[in-house]
């Protein structure tokens, strides 16, 4: 393999600027984007004063060239992607889905668990993994609470089962697009989305026995945050108050307990002056009566997001405080936040009663929940009087929980505050997730279109708003990849891609294709887990073209094996933004994914190894 390398000694300070970018990357004391930024600079700089010039002189490596990543289609179909997955989260679109394998729990965790493993597996090969992660966090955070099993048994499992079957399909992954774009640049045909997807299949069956069979009984058992601060099961009081028109008017308990309130404990029912306590045999509800109930956090939650109307009248459709006399519109809001505060000492709220104290007025948020540690509680809200400790669990529109911050009666729980999606748009999420997919499966327009049509049918439907929508585009996404691309047309440019690729080639081309394969299949693998899934992909595309040529083997095979390598994000937090993900929620340090992750890499290296040759027949 010839090769003319004039440009010798600007190749030499591209390799340079590859090794910084790693080990910048790598440091957790360097922000990702000013990495990103200050590579891009660098480059421009150079090459701007130092041109790669061609034979009419013009500058290869001008500005337009180093910045066309950032338009790339590619690219813009990822940041797309994650707009839809996010429509997706916040309209609960797949909370059915999500919520199938909880039945069993109890009895059989760890089939449960494997189960739930494989429907990932299966969604994350049809929309980006990473909103799949993050859709079943909480499902696996429910799922270990039932079945008495730590998180940390669970959590990187959902994250390696969201990765392997990413690599399934061309959207199932950044990556897999990001590479798909670069070997496009490079004159190869563009890759079909199932193209991969019976070598995919095979990697993602060998890797789900490990991570579903054999990785939670090899995790450390470590109570997460939530457990350390015994929220998962406390109870909270609230309170329900039944108008003309409430879904439960009419209600009979059977057994002591009301069917529409499931894992909900009524304490009392307030009549008038009368009061029923338990067990309420053959007790019919009626307008006007109000029900004293208890329940955790995450049943509350799970009951505003799927029967909304059981709490209607809390809240005005414009967030306000409501009265349920009033002739005002009762429908739940939307956009709506749950978190928990704590009653500050010295609190204005000590020693008085919550509509006493003007909260809602005062706030625009509704005390949905009280929670008291000393002592059971079987009284209705307005009776009870607030002490210092006291657990308020609090609803409202975003910027009324936000505004809590300030509050000198209570302390906002910060890490408590999450969104309550709207289910009422679910279904249109689920026709536009399956449009999109369908044009890009079936070829009707280009990915980047479906991807940027299905962002655009989510605003515009309903099933997210504008700031919703911004907040799902990833600016590390961004820089990185646009970063990474830069760097990747640098090295093709200067003749370092051909460099590397007769490297391998001069060392193992003795021992056939085959080989050759598999030492550039695990040497992307290990980068993958230091510099970044979307970099690694989109740098090596171009040395594995080279590299394939040199053998005079389909060049597609080798960009496989760059797809199938650089998804191989298991052994570092970083390698991955799912890793990230769970890290929190799951309390793990770095090591537990070097213990858990290495072996995996070594079992997906092995089996590509193994099945590559036979399959495209090297």
């Amino acid at each position: 393999m010839e090769a003319d390398f004039s440009h010798v000694w600007q190749m030499w300070v591209v390799f340079a600027a590859i090794i910084v970018a790693i080990a910048a990357y790598a440091s957790e004391d360097i922000p990702l984007e000013l990495t990103s930024l200050a590579l891009v600079a660098g480059l421009l700089a150079f090459f701007h004063i130092f041109p790669v010039e061609a034979g009419a002189g013009d500058n290869l490596l001008d500005a337009r060239v180093l910045l066309a990543g950032f338009a790339d289609p590619a690219l813009i179909a990822v940041l797309a992607l994650l707009v839809v997955g996010q429509g997706l989260f916040q309209t609960g679109a797949l909370e059915d889905l999500a919520q199938l394998s909880n039945a069993n729990a109890t009895r059989a965790p760890y089939l449960t668990l494997g189960v739930m493993l494989v429907v990932v597996l299966i969604v994350s090969g049809f929309m980006n993994n990473t909103p799949v992660a993050v859709i079943f966090i909480p499902v696996v955070s429910a799922l270990a609470a039932k079945a008495a099993v730590s998180s940390s048994k669970m959590m990187i499992p959902l994250s390696y089962a969201s990765i392997l079957g990413g690599m399934t399909t061309l959207i199932g992954s950044s990556t897999n697009l990001l590479a798909s774009g670069a070997a496009e640049r490079a004159g190869l045909d563009r890759i079909g989305f199932f193209d991969f997807t019976i070598p995919g299949m095979f990697l993602a069956a060998v890797g789900i026995v490990y991570v579903a069979g054999i990785l939670p009984r090899l995790l450390p058992s470590r109570a997460n945050l939530a457990q350390e601060m015994e929220g998962s099961g406390k109870q909270f009081i609230a309170q329900l108050q039944l108008g003309y028109g409430h879904p439960m008017v009419g209600s009979k308990a059977t057994g002591g307990m009301f069917p529409a309130l499931k894992n909900i404990t009524v304490r009392m029912v307030q009549r008038g002056e009368h009061a029923f306590l338990p067990p309420f045999e053959d007790l019919v509800l009626r307008p006007g009566d109000t029900l004293i109930i208890a329940a955790t956090r995450a049943t509350l939650t799970e009951s505003l997001k799927q029967d909304p109307e059981i709490f209607q009248g809390l809240i005005h459709q414009d967030g306000g405080p409501s009265d349920p006399d009033d002739g005002d519109d009762q429908r739940p809001v939307r956009d709506l936040m749950l978190a928990e505060s704590i009653v500050a000492p010295g609190s204005r709220l000590i020693g008085r009663n919550v509509e006493q104290a003007g909260f809602r007025m005062e706030t625009d948020c509704i005390v949905l929940g009280v929670q008291r540690r000393s002592r059971m509680i079987r009284a209705r809200m307005s009776d009870i009087r607030l002490e210092a400790g006291d657990v308020l669990l609090i609803v409202g529109t975003r910027e009324s929980v936000r505004g809590l911050r300030t509050s000198r009666d209570v302390l906002l729980l910060e890490w408590s505050a999450t969104e309550i999606p709207d289910l009422s748009n679910a279904r249109k999420a689920q026709i536009i997730l399956g449009g999109t997919v369908a044009a890009a499966a079936f070829g009707i327009v280009p990915i980047a279109v479906a991807a940027v049509l299905g962002a655009f049918a989510m605003i515009a439907s309903g099933c997210l708003n504008i700031r919703q929508g911004s907040r799902a585009i990833d600016r590390q996404i961004f820089l990185l990849v646009g970063a990474a691309l830069a760097l990747g047309t640098s090295l093709e440019m200067t003749g370092g891609a051909t460099y590397i690729a007769q490297q391998v080639i001069t060392v193992f081309a003795s021992l056939g294709p085959a080989v050759v394969l598999s030492v550039f299949f695990l040497l992307v693998a290990i980068l993958t887990n230091v510099l970044s899934n979307n970099a690694t992909a989109v740098l090596f595309v171009p040395i594995a073209i080279s590299t394939a040529n040199g053998l005079g083997v389909d060049p597609m095979v080798f960009v496989y094996a760059v797809i199938f390598a650089a998804n191989c994000s298991f052994a570092t937090p970083m390698g991955y933004q799912t890793n990230l993900l769970v890290l929190g929620p799951g309390h793990y340090k770095f090591s537990d994914f070097m213990k858990a992750g290495a072996p995996l890499v070594i079992i997906l290296w092995l089996a590509f190894s193994l099945f590559a040759p036979w399959y495209y027949g090297l």
